[in-house]
């Protein structure tokens, strides 16, 4: 009987111990995820990467942002995104109601990925005097800008030039900016234009968009329909 009650004892203390090990790890979790939030309160932008000093880059914002945008200082917008993604946000009259400047720069999908879209989009850096959101509608389209700007006009070669992207948000584009590099690349080592143009000029007139990965197709051309990336 004795040897019983120690047994029922030890079962007894190894449950109590597990189910406290159990409520320590549940109290853990909860832990994180209070402190996360409570991060993400104190800093509204940590949805944003931060590139370089004085500049977040990201995807959409809408009107119950812009407080927030304000509280951290943010005095500028610079929007890649065509109007007819957001029919039903007017983002350029609520950000300068806000207060801040706001600009446009319309990337419709990788068709639009051209040396004077990466002008545009470096004149609109160079003249950052202040706290500056970069947005598309992921931040796609702005790590793809950031790294061909980096390749063509500073001379970064192609991995640099990638890694700078991603930095700035580059994902799914990532391919279709590889291609981009490497016909420039082409050109510059060719004899005839003509061998690097072929390939290129295949895909140029497609969709932007693949209907079967929903990706952007390589060397992809214009499309009216809303990109999303």
């Amino acid at each position: 009987m004795l040897a019983m009650s120690f047994v029922l004892a030890g079962c007894a203390g190894m449950a109590g111990t597990r189910r406290g090990a159990a409520e320590g790890k549940g109290d853990a979790e909860v832990g994180l995820v209070t402190a996360l939030v409570m991060a993400a309160a104190e800093d509204p932008l940590s949805r944003f990467a931060s590139p370089v000093d004085g500049i977040r880059s990201g995807g959409r914002i809408g009107a119950a942002d812009l407080p927030a945008l304000q509280a951290a200082g943010i005095t500028r917008v610079i929007d890649l995104t065509p109007d007819a993604e957001t029919p039903d946000f007017d983002e350029a009259a609520v950000v300068r109601a806000a207060g801040l400047r706001y600009d446009n720069l319309p990337i419709g999908g990788p068709g639009d990925l051209d040396r004077e879209a990466v002008r545009k989009f470096d004149a609109l850096l160079a003249g950052v005097d202040g706290p500056t959101l970069v947005h598309c509608a992921s931040g796609n389209r702005v790590g793809a800008l950031a790294a061909l700007r980096a390749a063509w006009l500073h001379g970064a070669n192609a991995e640099a030039a990638i890694a700078e992207g991603r930095r700035w948000g580059l994902t799914g584009l990532e391919p279709v900016v590889r291609e981009r590099l490497q016909r420039e690349l082409c050109l510059a080592r060719a004899t005839d234009a003509a061998q690097c143009e072929a390939g290129y000029g295949e895909n140029r007139g497609q969709s932007a968009i693949s209907p079967h990965s929903g990706m952007p197709r390589h060397g992809a051309g214009r499309t009216n329909r809303p990109y999303q990336g």
